[in-house]
């Protein structure tokens, strides 16, 4: 596994801290502000971290003592462009719900930053 890899997994795991935690300004940092993404629960495309925010915020209000949690994820580096999957689990109580999740990274001045992402419900 590349130095890049370790780094993007690095950033994909303290992503779930933070949410788990509703640690929003933290979650926010590692998206870019060109960030745009599709939710699995919602059919708008959510653009901007403004959005994202506003995103996080619904599902921590609907659910606070939620569990979110990846699985097998891989990381593909192209340069100065990474794309990371991953399969997720998000629990309520005795309920779950799984599905996939992607991430596409860009290498930024300030590091690399998610600029965009796309969750799924599986079937």
């Amino acid at each position: 596994m590349t130095d890049t890899a370790r780094q993007i997994l690095r950033i994909e795991r303290q992503q779930v801290a933070d949410f788990n935690r509703g640690r929003i300004p933290a979650l926010l940092r590692s998206f870019d502000p060109s960030f745009v993404g599709f939710s699995s629960t919602r059919h708008p495309r959510i653009a901007g971290r403004n959005a994202l925010s506003r995103t996080f915020h619904f599902y921590l209000k609907q659910a606070p003592k939620l569990a979110y949690s990846i699985v097998q994820p891989r990381v593909q580096v192209y340069g100065r462009a990474a794309v990371a999957t991953f399969y997720w689990k998000v629990r309520l109580g005795k309920r779950s719900i799984n599905g996939r999740g992607s991430h596409v990274y860009v290498k930024k001045p300030a590091g690399w930053r998610i600029v965009h992402e796309h969750f799924s419900r599986a079937h």
